[in-house]
């Protein structure tokens, strides 16, 4: 029995031990998008994608839910144009999962304009593996005003 438990024991640390690696490139992954939006530099944004990248932001206004579609040379021109420093998302890594090529992050957020307050939400990354990179293949985020303290 003591056997069976240090081998299980073992198993699991071992597979801890080597999920994190992964875990590390996926949270660098989705931090570098922020840098890359705080500095404005659109070349640093570009690389998080894949060339097929889809990003979609859920809206509610006016008690209807509307999806709003952006490319990411959209999103990279628009970020190339703002000021150095003005726009500063601060997530926090929720939940992580990965297997084999595939990942999803849950972030929430609060979106800050010029050091003021704009927004809140919640990003949800899924990232794929490829060429021994990750990146994000779908980028979804919810925005809100209020109750910015809730998950």
């Amino acid at each position: 029995m003591k056997t069976i438990l240090t081998i299980a024991i073992l198993s699991f640390s071992v597979t801890v031990a080597l999920a994190q690696p992964e875990t590390d490139a996926i949270k660098q992954t989705v931090s570098n998008l922020f840098i890359a939006m705080k500095t404005g530099d659109s070349a640093l944004l570009r690389s998080c994608f894949t060339d097929t990248a889809i990003l979609q932001t859920i809206l509610v206004q006016d008690h209807q839910t509307i999806i709003r579609n952006e490319t990411v040379t959209q999103f990279a021109h628009t970020v190339s144009r703002l000021p150095k420093g003005a726009a500063d998302e601060r997530i926090v890594f929720g939940n992580i999962q990965q297997e084999a090529s595939l990942a999803t992050v849950w972030a929430p957020y609060r979106f800050y304009f010029q050091n003021i307050f704009s927004h809140c939400g919640v990003d949800h990354f899924v990232l794929i593996k490829s060429e021994n990179k990750w990146k994000i293949q779908y980028l979804i985020d919810t925005r809100r005003k209020t109750d910015c303290d809730a998950p």
